[in-house]
């Protein structure tokens, strides 16, 4: 071999030998690549990073936990502040729909016909029921019992509200409080929707305009006002730095000095509410000794109360006074 031969036969040895090592460096490189595009593929999306990744999973497949939502749980675990706090009262929605009866002055299938015709231009009812020889009128749905009040008298009817609650859902389904003067008049209503939510709703008269607080408080001693009612009523399973249970927020009056309240309360109860006090305070922050209270007492459920004469005193329902009746003043 000449040493021309020689030269080219070393030279297409060096640069075999720098292909086979160039082919050897990509197929590394390549695994690498592969082995690291795996792993962060099978890194769960709760993982941390200072970059942003979009990862695409081709192998979740439909039989992969993923389906029902397990990684996107863990990748938004709630926090303690969400999973322990508890909804205050809510107020001016919509309320939860129960049945309210009321007794009506009817006499005749022309008397029927025009409570139905007024009480169908009413928002929030979903059905309604006259039964002329009880003279009794139920509806089911979620508007207000003054509303619906309102539309009956302007039928030019009597009529007088006698019971409000879900029929056989539970033992105390409504209860009342009554505020008789002499400055201050009003009825706040209950009604028990659920065993985790009651509906409140409240007419008052004789405030001073402006917002005032006002509360659900442990006692039904009256006996110096508001001022021997106790302690906003909270149950001991309630937590202390919670707000009470029994903390009703703000009433705002108008320049008249009428007030109307509806909303809805969670957690409470009304069966642990009769014989305690509702007492409406001067301030918002119900730092003074109090306007007025009344006692929380039990009122008629869903077809519990179609009497018409008072056995106590002979009176019929529709003798009763607008002074019996403390509603028709708010």
């Amino acid at each position: 071999m000449t040493d021309g031969d020689d030269g080219c036969y070393r030279q297409k040895k060096v640069e075999e030998r720098g292909k086979r090592e160039v082919a050897a460096t990509s197929t590394t490189t390549a695994i690498t690549a592969a082995a690291a595009s795996l792993a962060l593929n099978s890194i769960s999306p709760s993982s941390s990073s200072s970059v942003n990744h979009k990862f695409t999973k081709p192998f979740l497949n439909q039989s992969s936990p993923n389906r029902f939502g397990l990684i996107k749980n863990l990748a938004n675990p709630p926090s303690a502040l969400q999973m322990d706090a508890k909804p205050a009262l809510k107020h001016d929605e919509e309320l939860p729909e129960v049945m309210t009866e009321f007794m009506v002055d009817m006499s005749c299938e022309g008397c029927v016909k025009a409570v139905k015709n007024m009480l169908q231009t009413v928002n929030g009812i979903k059905s309604l029921d006259v039964d002329l020889s009880n003279q009794v009128v139920r509806i089911f749905g979620s508007s207000p019992v003054k509303t619906m009040a309102e539309a009956l008298e302007q039928t030019g009817r009597k009529a007088r509200l006698i019971g409000q609650g879900l029929p056989g859902d539970v033992l105390i389904s409504a209860a009342v409080a009554e505020f008789k003067g002499p400055q201050i008049f009003g009825v706040v209503r209950l009604a028990q929707v659920s065993m985790e939510l009651a509906r409140i709703e409240a007419n008052f008269s004789g405030l001073s305009p402006g917002k005032h607080g006002w509360s659900i408080n442990e006692f039904g001693d009256l006996t110096r006002g508001p001022a021997s009612t106790g302690k906003v009523f909270n149950p001991i399973n309630q937590l202390e730095e919670e707000k009470p249970l029994g903390d009703l927020g703000t009433l705002e009056a108008n320049e008249n000095g009428d007030a109307f309240f509806s909303g809805v309360k969670k957690n409470l109860k009304i069966s642990d509410l009769i014989g305690r006090a509702i007492a409406v305070y001067v301030n918002e922050d119900r730092s003074d000794a109090g306007l007025a209270a009344a006692v929380v007492a039990r009122s008629a459920g869903v077809g519990e109360n179609y009497k018409k004469l008072c056995t106590c005193d002979g009176t019929t329902i529709w003798e009763a006074t607008n002074a019996d009746y403390v509603s028709s003043k708010v």
